[in-house]
C-alpha cells in the first residue's frame, strides 16, 4: 500500500486533537494507492481501543464510491504506544480482508505501519509512504 505523507501528516494531526483518545478512520484510493483519509468519530472515546460510528462508516463508504475509490484500510492512532496491534486491536480485529495501519504519536518514534489480523494472527503489510503522494 503506498500513501502520501501529507496524508499521514493529517492522521497525525487528528490523533493530537483528539489525544488521549485513539483517532480513527478509512483510508480510500485505488489499486492500493491512497488518495484520502476520511476522519471518523471513535465512539468509545478511549485512550485503548477505538469503535467506528456506524452512520459516519455508511456515509464513509457511500463517498468513496460515488469518488470511484474502495475502503483500503481502517486506520487509528496509538497516543502512547509503538504503531504495532495491542492485544486489544488483535482480539477486536473483525475484518481479515482489510489492512489496519496504526500511526503512533510517541514523541521521537513517531511512526505508521500496517498489518493484516485474521483470527489473532497478525502479519506486516507493506506500508510505503511517498514524498507528496509520487514517490
Amino acid at each position: 500500500m503506498r500513501i502520501p505523507k501529507d496524508i499521514i501528516k493529517a492522521i497525525l494531526a487528528q490523533g493530537e486533537q483528539e489525544s488521549p483518545n485513539e483517532a480513527c478512520g478509512y483510508l480510500t484510493g485505488t489499486a492500493g494507492d491512497v488518495k484520502k483519509a476520511t476522519p471518523l468519530t471513535n465512539v468509545d472515546r478511549s485512550p485503548e481501543h477505538f469503535s467506528l460510528d456506524p452512520r459516519e462508516q455508511f456515509a464513509a463508504l457511500r463517498q468513496a464510491r460515488a469518488e470511484g475509490l474502495e475502503i483500503l484500510a481502517v486506520y487509528h492512532t496509538h497516543p502512547a504506544t509503538p504503531a504495532r496491534p495491542s492485544a486489544e486491536d488483535i482480539r477486536l480485529a473483525y475484518d481479515p480482508a482489510i489492512v489496519y495501519v496504526i500511526v503512533s504519536l510517541v514523541p521521537g518514534r513517531r511512526e505508521a505501519n500496517a498489518f493484516r489480523i485474521c483470527q489473532g494472527t497478525v502479519t506486516n503489510e507493506t506500508l510505503i509512504i511517498e514524498e507528496n503522494g509520487h514517490g
